[in-house]
């Protein structure tokens, strides 16, 4: 079992930046997938980013260019830089962690609103 703590998030004006960070409690793999999700009230859970064990990054239209995630192996911790926030970014971001065959961990969310 793996435990996924997230921090860094608050409230932040627009046009501002926050970094999330999430510390896992046990070793991350190098082939596992790590990523964000965030969801905003009354909405569904949407991907945000991931990075894969290669280090290949994918991230949805909307953060492209804003948003930017990494990952330390050594430390067991995977980021996601946050610029140019706008106010529809506000949601509570989830930590994820996949592990291949169905084995799948999550954080239990932080809060970033972002005030226009």
């Amino acid at each position: 079992q793996v435990q996924l703590v997230e921090s860094g998030g608050g409230l932040v004006q627009a046009g501002g930046s926050l970094r999330l960070s999430c510390a896992a409690s046990r070793g991350i793999f190098v082939t596992d997938t790590m990523g964000w999700y965030r969801q905003a009230p009354g909405q569904e859970r949407e991907l945000v980013a991931f990075i894969a064990g290669g280090g290949r990054t994918t991230y949805v239209d909307s953060v492209k260019g804003r948003f930017t995630i990494s990952r330390d192996n050594a430390k067991n911790t995977v980021s996601l830089q946050m610029n140019s926030l706008r106010p529809e970014d506000t949601a509570v971001y989830y930590c994820y962690l996949g592990r291949g065959g169905g084995i799948n961990y999550w954080g239990k969310g932080i809060v970033v609103t972002v005030s226009s």
